[in-house]
């Protein structure tokens, strides 16, 4: 994990980017990590156990409607700390 010194750019950024730029990159982990396992489904590289752990795991799904809100708060926020 790459380690940004708070001197250089979290000086150009307020509390809620920061929480939005972690949320991102939480998302796109999850997104590769999504990737890594399909792959590795179609490839039988798993044991059925480790498939039935990983089917009743209780993480919720992040939908594209769910990006779309974000990105539309993200703008809201953008909007009233500029006036």
């Amino acid at each position: 994990m790459a380690h940004i010194s708070e001197n250089s750019q979290d000086s150009q950024f307020d509390a809620r980017d920061r929480l939005i730029l972690a949320l991102y990159a939480q998302l796109r982990a999850e997104r590769q990590t999504r990737e890594a396992m399909e792959w590795t489904i179609r490839n039988g590289c798993l044991s059925p156990e480790v498939l039935e752990a990983m089917a009743s795991d209780p993480i919720p799904v992040v939908t594209s409607e769910d990006i779309q809100m974000v990105d539309q708060s993200v703008r809201k926020l953008r909007c009233r700390s500029i006036k």
